[in-house]
């Protein structure tokens, strides 16, 4: 089977194509096999208020391609430099490593794993800057 393969939580939500899908009380596995589906869990989902720091920021343009609410290619710029200023402050090799898989999937036109990927900085970057409050 080819295609995004997602695991539902009872009751969780997710937007395909500006449509609100809600699982049913058990668990399911989803497969979207069409290419360009716009998909988004929304338990993931950053409100426009929160996206208040780099990683979030990037995390969000990206969100905003998968709810089908900005242009993929006029987003792709914003952010691919996200993503390089992410780099220059974000040098430890898991942080990399992320960035880099992020980066792959942007160019390649896959928003959901770039934006998979991107969040696995959130935890890194909520600890950066509780420490630079210090």
């Amino acid at each position: 089977m080819s295609g995004l393969v997602l695991k539902l939580a009872p009751h969780e939500r997710l937007l395909i194509n500006g449509a609100v899908i809600e699982n049913g009380d058990r668990r399911s596995r989803l497969a979207i096999l069409s290419p360009n589906a716009n998909i988004l869990r929304l338990r993931d989902a950053i409100h426009p208020d929160t996206a208040d720091t780099p990683v979030r920021r990037v995390c969000y343009i990206t969100q905003l391609v998968l709810s089908g609410d900005a242009d993929p290619v006029a987003a792709r710029q914003q952010i691919l430099s996200g993503i390089e200023r992410l780099s220059q402050a974000l040098r430890d090799g898991d942080s990399r490593r992320q960035l880099s898989i992020a980066t792959d999937a942007i160019l390649a036109g896959q928003f959901y794993p770039a934006l998979k990927a991107l969040r696995m900085l959130l935890p890194r970057e909520a600890r950066l800057l509780a420490a630079g409050e210090d």
